[in-house]
């Protein structure tokens, strides 16, 4: 048999007719009924749904700096098992990755991994700390080749800077992505403003604190003519603000997280540190404004911000708890249970915000393609109708602060195959796939939002 040539059999391709796919060195090389190569390796697909690779565009690997929360090899262990085949690493290490020669190193350490394709966030300022913009165009021409940059954790709240970075990243077609959060409304803040902040006494998180971020910058990058991406929305405001630029013709796209479809803040009524998270948990009625502006396309992509601690920095009092739940390994299991079992959206929607969308957003060159002949063989199996229940103890991921411990989820991928190599199978890590020289994946040659 041919090491590198498979021959999946019997998929629901997006969901649709059953049938054969073909992958030789990388490349789907065929697709279609009773496809045959006596070289190829054989994988038996019925009943799973294949779909192209999953694409993060806002993913925590905590390294360099940080690596008692992650590493890059052990967050990206999680992302194959969760079946994603790239991953936007922001920039919020230590060092901050404000520099060329931090997201390089980025890069440098995806690539040894070899899980899936890292893609490093540029920080929009100088050490996130919202006063000088950062190394942009340095960024931007590296070896990482830098697309999407954002201070992610906190808003480049000035105005001024915020207009001067969307003006700046037009050059390269690069995005700036927002962390919408008006710091001087949040000071203090342990959650979302509401009824149960105020039964709790916990200082308030107003959704205005976004919605007025949102809305000033969709107003910049229409004057300046620049990309907008908006992080994790988790407002019902937010969205319909979003709907209204995009009306208007403002090239914005946005967010949602896993976490904001389906949790509320009344879990915080138990005091658990790991419902503790920024933006915080909303309302059931901004839950499912989420999730209506998900299916009809107001909120473009998927993006877990998956955000692992260590134990300690989350099985403490509320109140000094850190922010942030892991998300990788659930995020296709919560998006099937509230988005696809709900009836608001089908396999092929999945795959729009999960991965084209996604891969558009960060210019990702050979992510997010259709899975037909002559296309790169990112692709995921995926068994729909599979249960499982999570226990955090058993994850790849370093992080034990999963919100959905001990929740029963549907779905589960049984296989990942990034560049045709399969990293998972089985439902199991296999092997990472190696590469053999020093080319850089391409960015800025998908054309789009």
């Amino acid at each position: 048999m041919a090491e590198n040539t498979y021959l999946i059999r019997g998929a629901a391709i997006l969901g649709g007719d059953s049938e054969d796919l073909l992958i030789r060195d990388g490349i789907i090389a065929g697709r279609g009924k009773d496809l045959r190569d006596d070289d190829a390796t054989v994988i038996d697909a019925a009943g799973l749904v294949a779909l192209p690779g999953m694409v993060d565009v806002h993913t925590h690997l905590r390294e360099p700096g940080r690596e008692d929360a992650e590493t890059v090899e052990t967050g990206t262990r999680a992302a194959a098992l969760g079946g994603f085949t790239a991953v936007h690493a922001m920039a919020n290490s230590n060092p901050v990755a404000d520099t060329a020669g931090v997201v390089e190193q980025v890069h440098s350490l995806g690539r040894a991994s070899g899980w899936v394709d890292v893609r490093p966030v540029g920080a929009v300022t100088v050490g996130l700390a919202g006063e000088q913009l950062a190394e942009l165009g340095a960024m931007a021409d590296s070896r990482a080749q830098v697309r999407m940059f954002s201070d992610d954790g906190i808003c480049v709240h000035d105005p001024v800077l915020m207009r001067r970075a969307l003006e700046y990243v037009k050059a390269f077609d690069g995005v700036v992505a927002q962390h919408a959060q008006e710091p001087r409304l949040t000071a203090g803040a342990q959650m979302n403003e509401g009824a149960v902040s105020a039964v709790l006494g916990l200082a308030g998180w107003p959704a205005v604190a976004e919605e007025s971020i949102i809305a000033r910058d969709v107003l910049l990058a229409q004057h300046v003519g620049s990309r907008l991406h908006v992080c994790h929305v988790s407002t019902a405001g937010s969205v319909e603000i979003i709907r209204w630029a995009k009306a208007r013709g403002i090239n914005v796209t946005a967010e949602v997280t896993p976490h904001h479809l389906i949790l509320t803040d009344e879990l915080v009524r138990s005091y658990d540190p790991v419902y503790k998270v920024n933006p915080p948990l909303r309302t059931n009625h901004d839950v499912q404004a989420l999730r209506e502006g998900l299916a009809d396309g107001t909120i473009d992509v998927v993006g877990t911000d998956h955000a692992p601690h260590p134990s300690e920095h989350k099985e403490c009092e509320w109140a000094q708890a850190a922010m942030g739940m892991t998300g990788l390994e659930t995020a296709l299991s919560v998006v099937q249970e509230t988005m696809i079992e709900t009836g608001l959206m089908t396999w092929a929607d999945f795959a729009r915000v999960t991965s084209f969308s996604p891969a558009t957003i960060g210019r990702l060159a050979d992510q997010g393609r259709p899975l037909e002949s002559g296309e790169p063989a990112n692709v995921i199996l995926v068994d729909p109708a599979a249960r499982w229940t999570v226990d955090p103890h058993k994850m790849a991921t370093m992080g034990r602060n999963s919100p959905f411990k001990g929740k029963e989820l549907p779905g589960s991928v049984v296989a990942t195959f990034f560049k045709g190599h399969p990293t998972v199978l089985n439902g199991q890590l296999n092997t990472p796939y190696r590469y053999t020289d020093d080319a850089t994946p391409a960015a800025g040659a998908v054309s789009g939002t």
